[in-house]
């Protein structure tokens, strides 16, 4: 096995923007694009192998071929070929509407689906964007209801204004909305799933107001206040930064100015590198070498021990995220 890189969805949206595209190098016809969906195992939409012996090979495909060599053992009984993981990239020229998303309990029981738990790394933004995430007073389901009864939701919720590098994990069940101008990589559960709380009565693409879902959220919102929904991290240059630990992946950040050996002898799992910014080469310890610069998202085997970043003129930084094995 060699590190795979895969073709991206570009994902056109009513509130996407012009940004995705420049900032992956690449050329494409589609415009207003919201989200690039770098890796993923959502039915309908999965990831096709871009380059190399496996090129055209769809992700489910390769799971059924190489099975834990690609995922880890622990991965391949737990999800078969599924794919656990949906990676992005997502561009928000106008705000996104206000959501949630059930937890694995709610989706099986309405939908026979996974829950959706993720994680936003802000990539940059312009404007002076800001991310609403969670409630900032303690309100009940009847208060919510009403809020949004009378289009007053947004005053519920906390605004954070956001910078480059900034962190937020969102647990499913947890109320939030992507603000305009914000530019931002997120990882997440294979699941589409998302209930629309509220959309500001934009119209769709057809000229109706989209379609919501206020009362199936009613029961899948976590109303629970943080003290601070920002993780807080120290960033240490050509050292692994642990960002989030949750069931559903653990992420780090690397921010490398010179050569950076990553060792995963002690994981039974694959690692999903999204590069973020800068350029370099990526090195597997079977001497494959890899081009990769930002916007770019790479699939390192389980079955590979150690990889090397070789960052160019200018540095190279990327999120590693992978899945730790479930204690017994």
């Amino acid at each position: 096995m060699y590190p795979l890189k895969f073709e991206p969805f570009l994902r056109p949206m009513i509130w996407g923007g012009e940004k995705i595209a420049a900032y992956k190098g690449v050329e494409t016809s589609v415009r207003s694009i919201g989200e690039s969906w770098e890796l993923s195992g959502v039915a309908g939409h999965e990831s096709i192998v871009a380059e190399g012996p496996c090129k055209g090979v769809s992700l489910p495909e390769l799971i059924d071929r190489y099975g834990a060599e690609l995922v880890g053992k622990s991965n391949y009984e737990r999800f078969g070929n599924e794919f656990p993981l949906l990676v992005k990239f997502i561009d928000a020229r106008e705000d996104l509407s206000i959501q949630v998303h059930p937890d694995d309990r709610l989706a099986w029981e309405r939908h026979r689906m996974h829950g959706k738990t993720e994680m936003w790394y802000v990539v940059s933004e312009t404007g002076g964007a800001s991310l609403r995430i969670g409630f900032d007073r303690r309100v009940d389901a009847e208060t919510y209801a009403a809020a949004v009864a009378d289009h007053t939701i947004c005053d519920l919720l906390r605004d954070h204004p956001i910078a480059a590098g900034d962190v937020f994990f969102l647990p499913a069940g947890r109320v939030h909305s992507i603000g305009a101008g914000a530019f931002i990589a997120e990882i997440q559960q294979t699941s589409d799933l998302t209930y629309r709380i509220y959309d500001y009565d934009r119209p769709g693409p057809d000229g109706k107001p989209r379609e919501l879902h206020t009362e199936l959220a009613k029961e899948a919102i976590d109303y629970t206040v943080p003290d601070d929904y920002r993780t807080h991290y120290e960033r240490i240059r050509n050292k692994d930064t642990e960002l989030v630990a949750c069931p559903y992946f653990t992420t780090h950040l690397c921010d490398a100015t010179f050569s950076v050996l990553c060792d995963y002898s002690a994981l039974d799992s694959f690692v999903v590198l999204i590069f973020v910014a800068g350029a370099g080469e990526l090195v597997d310890s079977e001497g494959n070498r890899v081009a990769v610069r930002q916007g770019e998202t790479v699939l390192i085997p389980a079955s590979t021990r150690q990889v090397t970043l070789l960052p160019g003129h200018g540095g190279l930084r990327f999120l590693s995220s992978y899945i730790e094995t479930p204690e017994e």
